[in-house]
């Protein structure tokens, strides 16, 4: 049963180690000053863990098919204008937006499969990333992967209210699968993936999304936009 117990906790992230050492240590010495904080301090320790777990996906395959980059929840789907940073060459780009929450894994997966043509780093404000207005006010990470046939999208991670930096796991140059990982946001954040405006999206806003495994969109079936429905 144990072992079971085990199997179930999902890996934690290099990057959360000092984190979690810090909120660990803090507990301690809160239990020899006073013991209910420190058992504040003990939950702290466990939801800093929970943010950084890195857990195993199952990606779907398919040359055609775009995977969600982040767990959260999709909170825009418009038709805008690309960031001129992305180097997309096109007027109009279907954005679809997921947030992530402070108990969301922050772990960041390629939505395709592509080399990282260019990156970009931006600073900005740390206003609430579920806004739309952070797609240009924030700090942010944008990233052009271009696919074998040619076909180039954008990823941007957007820094949020209480995210303070955004750890790059690649770099221009890389060649990446889809699901692989390639960076992550600390605290709080939203990723925006930019395809062309044919895609086919494949979800609704409100929906949860899990990176590396939810389908947002399909790049050649020509087929009308998905319709959802909440209830």
């Amino acid at each position: 049963m144990l072992k079971s117990i085990l199997n179930a906790i999902p890996p934690v992230h290099p990057e959360g180690y000092r984190f979690i050492a810090v909120f660990a240590v803090l507990s301690l010495v809160a239990f020899w000053f006073a013991e209910p904080l420190g058992w504040v301090g003990l939950m702290l320790t466990i939801w800093c863990a929970l943010f950084f777990r890195d857990p195993e996906r199952v990606t779907p395959l398919g040359g055609e098919l775009v995977i969600s980059p982040a767990d959260g929840h999709i909170s825009h789907i418009m038709h805008v204008a690309p960031p001129a940073e992305l180097e997309l060459n096109r007027d109009e780009c279907i954005r679809i937006s997921v947030f992530m929450n402070v108990f969301d894994c922050h772990i960041n997966r390629a939505p395709v499969a592509g080399k990282i043509t260019a990156t970009h780093y931006i600073k900005g404000k740390f206003i609430n990333a579920e806004l739309d207005k952070a797609s240009e006010d924030n700090e942010r990470r944008l990233m052009t992967l271009e696919m074998d046939n040619g076909l180039r999208i954008g990823v941007v991670q957007i820094a949020g209210l209480i995210a303070r930096r955004i750890v790059p796991l690649s770099k221009s140059g890389d060649v990446l699968q889809a699901g692989e990982r390639f960076g992550l946001i600390r605290f709080g954040s939203r990723v925006d993936v930019y395809l062309p405006p044919s895609a086919s999206v494949q979800v609704g806003v409100g929906q949860s999304a899990i990176a590396g495994e939810t389908v947002l969109a399909d790049l050649e079936s020509g087929e009308a936009a998905r319709e959802t429905r909440t209830g």
